[in-house]
């Protein structure tokens, strides 16, 4: 099963509908608003971005409860506007990806109205009362005439669909077989769904909770065997289109058949410790008891990138290259890459890294200025988390400019969706595209650099130097990458002559000579040798 060439070398941007930029003045982002900024994307150099979920939805948990998989939630326009935003998107050397969310529905989707009135449907887990009245653990009260209750797969509202469960029990009859019809059925839609939206011209989807679908399923295998069957399929009916997985463990979930796997996750076997130590995307900020262990990228100089290292090499020895491993900025579920203490001259480095480093790179939109992670919002759709963790900071709008609403929406400020950052020194796509030192710019420069140079991508091999400060590798055997986020000059010495005076191809605070490699405070440089 090999990897669509067009996703070998591609940069990705994740879009948040709702923030990204409003078109029709309602305070909240739609299709048409993503679609009139194609320009700028492709001006960046991206060239595919994942949206999040945009079907029918009551949006408790902003589209991740989904109402209808076949039709475009109203506020972000309708079918037209996709396949239009899609058209546009391609004719700019931009694929579009859909956010597809298969373990779950909302509690309003006609498939559950029916079920919770129909104790012969299997479409969902539905378990009996015992005699005393109670349910299993887990489980939540029928919403309708059937009894007993229901299995949810995150939040009360979002039950889980039945793709059965890998173990069964004689005292739980719910636990039904894989191969049963009503896990069967749902197979089946999953395709339908799939299918209806790559017709459309999408080039694949991103998964939510993929490795979510069969339960009781130890080392995952028959969700495994279902993604695998679901691969097959794509191969032959839409040999171009592409599976990302949030599973968290890219060891496991490229061999069950997605193209790629993000090292960003709640849970999982590395229980998010690779991008947490790496950058730790702010966790400290609202979840302390993750704050323990210092990670690389934070201007103290105390981390460690050895975690983030042998977790890369862990996966890499699992999969070759029948797919990749995807390494993000943020995402919609974490805080920004520019949160807590983190200042922007901090910012340089880790993208020189993102872009230098043999992954699948995927820019969480506003990160490419260094837009903040805001504390003390309030919980907009399900954005506070069953744990507590409040995702609203990470979702503001884009900041386009210096006018009202950041350029983002013509709407009162007190009807859009979030507030926008209250610093008035916040950063804009405007002022930075003016600013060649910026951090844009720096961004951009970078996406060239590594769409210009294969070596620099996912093929180029790579040799570690110095996994210390300041980090030292070479790609492609040709360049060699120097990153320092620490605030502080790092030396490091070396005996190799050919680092004495290589070509520098991009270079901010970083010194060569035939003894040392001298990296001044929050810098990077990229040398051809």
């Amino acid at each position: 099963m090999a990897v669509p060439n067009w996703l070998s070398d591609a940069v990705l941007y994740q879009i948040y509908p709702q923030s990204f930029a409003d078109s029709n003045g309602d305070g909240i982002g739609d299709l048409r608003g993503i679609t009139e900024h194609l320009d700028y994307l492709a001006w960046l150099g991206v060239t595919a971005v994942w949206l999040n979920p945009c079907f029918v939805s009551p949006m408790r948990d902003a589209g991740y409860d989904v109402a209808d998989y076949l039709a475009i939630a109203p506020r972000y326009g309708d079918s037209h506007d996709l396949a239009e935003l899609v058209e546009q998107a391609r004719a700019r050397g931009i694929r579009v990806l859909l956010d597809l969310v298969p373990g779950h529905t909302s509690d309003t989707h006609p498939w559950f109205v029916a079920s919770a009135h129909d104790p012969a449907d299997h479409r969902y887990i539905w378990a009996d009362a015992g005699l005393d009245g109670r349910l299993p653990d887990g489980f939540v009260r029928s919403p309708g005439d059937r009894p007993g209750g229901y299995l949810p797969n995150f939040f009360d509202f979002q039950p889980a669909l039945n793709f059965g469960y890998a173990r069964q029990q004689a005292d739980q009859p719910w636990r039904q077989n894989v191969t049963a019809d009503g896990p069967q059925a749902n197979r089946a839609a999953l395709r339908t769904i799939m299918d209806h939206w790559l017709r459309l011209g999408v080039s694949g989807f991103r998964v939510d909770m993929a490795y979510s679908l069969v339960k009781d399923d130890p080392g995952r295998a028959e969700t495994a065997r279902l993604w695998r069957e679901v691969r097959g399929w794509l191969d032959h009916a839409h040999p171009d289109a592409v599976l990302l997985s949030e599973w968290g463990d890219p060891a496991l979930a490229v061999p069950s058949g997605f193209h790629a796997d993000f090292f960003l996750h709640f849970g999982g076997p590395y229980d998010g410790r690779p991008l947490r130590t790496l950058w730790n995307n702010g966790i400290s900020t609202e979840r302390p008891e993750w704050a323990t262990e210092p990670c690389y990228f934070d201007a103290e100089g105390r981390g460690n990138v050895g975690t983030f290292l042998a977790a890369y090499y862990d996966a890499l020895a699992a999969i070759g290259d029948s797919g990749r491993i995807a390494l993000p900025t943020a995402n919609h579920d974490f805080a920004r890459l520019n949160a807590g203490p983190r200042t922007p001259e901090q910012l340089p480095p880790a993208f020189a890294f993102l872009l230098t480093f043999p992954t699948l790179p995927a820019i969480y939109y506003g990160d490419e200025i260094g837009m903040r992670h805001i504390l003390g919002l309030p919980d907009i759709e399900g954005s506070v988390m069953r744990s507590g963790y409040n995702r609203a900071g990470a979702r503001t709008p884009m900041q386009w400019d210096s006018g009202p609403n950041a350029g983002f929406s013509a709407a009162p400020a007190g009807r859009l969706y979030l507030p926008v950052d209250p610093d008035p020194g916040r950063p804009t796509v405007a002022g930075q595209r003016a600013d060649q030192d910026s951090l844009l710019n720096t961004v951009r420069e970078l996406i060239a650099l590594r769409r210009t140079h294969p070596e620099l991508g996912p093929g180029g091999s790579l040799e570690v130097l110095s996994d210390g400060y300041p980090l030292v590798y070479l790609r492609g055997e040709r360049f060699l990458v120097v990153v320092n986020p620490s605030d502080r000059a790092r030396v490091l010495a070396h005996d190799r002559p050919e680092l004495a005076s290589p070509k520098p191809v991009r270079n901010a605070g970083v010194t060569l000579d035939e003894a040392a490699i001298t990296a001044g405070p929050f810098s990077y440089g990229i040398f051809q040798l």
